[in-house]
């Protein structure tokens, strides 16, 4: 038994409730708080949290929890300076909301990515694009659920809206511009991470309607039958997507632990593609705030919140 609760630091309503079931079901003491409205004493010395789970998503400007984000990073500075176990701390969550920076550990780790360039100003629309392939997608530095992703499919499209003012650049006026990359099989693959080594990875049959690919809101196997909707958060919608089992290569494997492991993310999912073009193996997003895919028995063959919550007992020693 922990001497002091966990704190499971989220603001997503349904998200997480099978690990609050978990923890309630070992007896696990544990409080919710709620970056949206937290605040803290820079000065205490000790914390009152024997484990801090940063469960923080940078989607959560889209359910008015934007003073969230940046705040976070000061308070995970500040437990770090006390010294409290932290799961997806500091570093993980620098690197969580910023897909800049992402591209930036890709490129460290000579690993591919879809051509992409990083901007401030819809004024360098048109240098920054020259020479990528269209169609690209313009996409925030901090996004989450696919929010403000654009797909343009001509360069005279992207010039004419970046002269219009129609890009956001989102909570920190930095965006993308990326190849946009036909998936080979019309799949993508998400593999899922924990303590910085692989747990389990599905595919996921994309349609082209959607960026929002969170594995939780995906509530059909591909084989057409329906996973159990108590699996799946009430406010999921219907997105069409299937989903499968499937174990990666080996080298995929080990690139996905290395950059993890790199990025400091305790927890999370990292998803790749083949592209269709050229036939090459390109990683397009890490996640730091990975929720589990629904229904994970009847999918992958495992209760990943149980191994989760094995996880956050021995982090918290």
């Amino acid at each position: 038994m922990v001497s002091k609760p966990f704190a499971i630091y989220h603001e997503h309503p349904h998200w997480f409730l099978p690990l609050f079931a978990e923890l309630e079901r070992r007896s696990i003491p544990y409080v919710r708080l709620d970056p949206r409205a937290h605040w803290y004493d820079p000065s205490e010395r000790e914390s009152p949290y024997s484990l801090v789970f940063n469960r923080m998503s940078p989607s959560a400007y889209l359910r008015g929890g934007i003073q969230g984000t940046f705040y976070t990073l000061g308070w995970l500075a500040h437990l770090n300076r006390l010294q409290v176990p932290v799961v997806n701390g500091l570093e993980a969550f620098s690197i969580e909301t910023s897909k800049a920076r992402q591209l930036t550990l890709l490129e460290q780790l000579q690993l591919h990515y879809p051509a992409s360039r990083t901007l401030n100003h819809a004024s360098q629309a048109a240098a920054a694009s020259e020479g990528l392939r269209f169609p690209v997608v313009f996409k925030a530095n901090i996004g989450g659920s696919g929010a403000g992703i654009i797909r343009f499919d001509q360069r005279d499209d992207l010039l004419r809206a970046a002269e219009e003012g129609r890009l956001d650049f989102g909570v920190d006026h930095t965006a993308l511009f990326q190849e946009y990359v036909p998936a080979r099989g019309g799949h993508i693959v998400r593999v899922e991470l924990l303590g910085g080594k692989f747990l389990y990875a599905i595919k996921v049959f994309v349609t082209g309607e959607t960026f929002n690919l969170c594995p939780a809101d995906i509530c059909q196997r591909s084989d057409g039958v329906e996973l159990q909707r108590s699996a799946c958060p009430i406010d999921a919608p219907k997105t069409g997507l299937k989903v499968e089992g499937y174990r990666p290569p080996a080298e995929v494997v080990d690139a996905c632990e290395r950059i993890m492991q790199t990025a400091q993310i305790d927890v999370g999912g990292i998803e790749y593609m083949i592209d269709d073009r050229d036939g090459r193996l390109v990683y397009y997003d890490i996640n730091a705030l990975s929720n589990f895919v629904a229904d994970a028995p009847n999918v992958v063959g495992l209760e990943p919140f149980s191994r989760l919550v094995d996880y956050l007992q021995q982090r918290a020693g």
